[in-house]
């Protein structure tokens, strides 16, 4: 896959006000499940957020003192694992990065255990959340199989619009 393509993309990060009510948001979901949002977690959101493009953990250890220092690799690990089971990040495996959940139907960080669906382009890397499949009859056919589901994340590679019309 390609980072670099000669032709321009949309990037849709957040910043300034977005972004502060995207993390007061985030802060009030877990309070009111009954999670605290530490300093690491939400630096590590906020970069995820800011970005608006999945990031590798390398990047973000590398982005995470505002300082210019960089994060102790467990710090910032610590705080993907919890953003993930909380469902406010994805992990996409096929290209080792995690990304802050774009949500749908539950504001602007998802639910934890939804469906998570990406369309990702092979040529510019550009990654983009979808509507996932119905959780509903994915945990039913994995009762039937005897299987408890933690988290569904579901990965299309392709090429996006903008690297089709430049092709």
């Amino acid at each position: 896959m390609s980072t670099v393509c000669d032709h321009d993309h949309a990037r849709s990060g957040l910043h300034g006000a977005a972004l502060s009510q995207a993390l007061d948001a985030a802060e009030t979901r877990l309070s009111q499940a009954g999670e605290r949002m530490t300093a690491p977690r939400r630096r590590v959101l906020s970069l995820l957020l800011e970005t608006g493009e999945p990031v590798k953990a390398y990047d973000l250890i590398a982005r995470f003192g505002a300082d210019g220092q960089a994060a102790k690799p467990p710090t910032v690990y610590r705080a993907l694992e919890f953003l993930e089971r909380q469902g406010m990040a994805h992990r996409i495996a096929s290209i080792s990065a995690y990304v802050a959940c774009a949500g749908h139907a539950d504001g602007p960080h998802g639910a934890a255990g939804h469906a998570a669906a990406f369309l990702i382009c092979d040529c510019c890397g550009a990654t983009r959340e979808v509507h996932g499949p119905d959780r509903g009859a994915i945990d039913a056919a994995a009762a039937v199989a005897g299987y408890e589901i933690a988290r569904t994340t579901i990965e299309a590679h392709g090429r996006c619009q903008a690297c089709r019309a430049a092709a």
